[in-house]
């Protein structure tokens, strides 16, 4: 009797170690990071990307910033081998221009005047530089001001950046011509610094554009199998309001244009600040399919991506390159 309940209890404890295997392999095999735990842990958004002690929020010129200090050279170069990994993995030796641009976060603009220890965003761009040689470079630094940015978070202002969208798209060989109607959320928007800061500073107001086009796209969202819009009401209820930018932090989108008179595609590897600049790219290409590889891990992405023919544009903030361990 205790024989068979030894040899029940053998068969039970094989059943169970074959069930953890089975779990193991299914897990690492499913959508990259796709854990919500993990994502929270080792995959930080842009807006919260700052965390440490020495990096303190302030307030200049009644807009509110926090200290990203200091320049990390490391992770500016390891950002740069992993965007030599997926161009030399998927885009060398084919018919693809490559392009990479870089965005200022508010520091650039504000912490110097503030008295605010501050990157030597020269030395930032030239190591990069140094770094990306296989990529032309869009220099959209002197488009930018102070005012193209949320007053209470670290984001860009969609309704500012027609002037970046046409220098990327020149760039690139497209044209834009779109016009928009802007509309405007009523609910106000609190930025990442103000619930930081508990600042007293009036909230943001979220405006955005559209058209026809925009609003006939098809926009996909892989990580979640479902279709989605341009623009997520649902999220501007939600903790983030800017989330409503094609829905957030996603790893994989295709936006297709049907009114396209073109057969041009495009690549974005981008943050979260793509989000809201990528609707402005609409216009000029049939096809883009956005990727955020803080989500979806570079050795993956000739599973879910033909690279054929496209263009190909790396954009990220600052904040991203200074702290690259988030890009997998």
């Amino acid at each position: 009797m205790g024989h068979r309940i030894l040899k029940i209890l053998g068969l039970i404890a094989l059943l169970l170690l074959v069930l953890f295997f089975t779990f193991y392999l299914v897990k690492s095999s499913h959508w990259p990071l796709w854990n919500e735990d993990e994502k929270s842990e080792e995959v930080v958004t842009d807006s919260e990307i700052q965390q440490t002690d020495e990096n303190k929020i302030y307030e200049s010129n009644g807009y509110l910033s926090k200290m990203e200090y200091p320049m990390d050279e490391d992770s500016i170069r390891r950002a740069a081998e992993r965007f030599r990994y997926i161009y030399d993995e998927n885009i060398k030796g084919k018919d693809m221009k490559v392009y990479y641009s870089v965005i200022p976060d508010k520091n650039y603009f504000l912490a110097e005047e503030a008295g605010q220890l501050v990157m030597d965003y020269d030395v930032f761009y030239s190591v990069l530089k140094e770094n990306i040689d296989f990529m032309e470079y869009v220099d959209i630094t002197g488009l930018l001001s102070i005012e193209d940015y949320y007053k209470t978070d670290t984001h860009w202002r969609q309704e500012r950046l027609e002037k970046v969208a046409k220098k990327l798209s020149e760039e690139m060989g497209v044209s834009l011509n779109a016009d928009y109607e802007e509309k405007m959320l009523e609910t106000p928007f609190y930025g990442i610094y103000y619930k930081e800061a508990a600042s007293s500073l009036p909230a943001d107001t979220i405006y955005y554009f559209t058209n026809d086009t925009l609003e006939q796209c098809k926009v996909y969202d892989f990580q979640n199998n479902k279709e989605i819009s341009i623009y997520d009401m649902e999220k501007v209820q939600g903790r983030d309001p800017y989330e409503m930018y094609l829905s957030g932090a996603i790893s994989l989108i295709t936006i297709e244009n049907p009114n396209a008179t073109t057969e041009k595609e495009l690549i974005i590897f981008r943050d979260s600040f793509g989000s809201s600049l990528a609707p402005l790219l609409v216009e000029g290409y049939a096809k883009i399919t956005l990727v955020d590889i803080r989500y979806l891990r570079s050795d993956m992405l000739n599973k879910f991506i033909t690279f054929e023919n496209q263009d190909v544009l790396f954009l990220y903030s600052t904040l991203v390159l200074n702290n690259s361990e988030t890009l997998k």
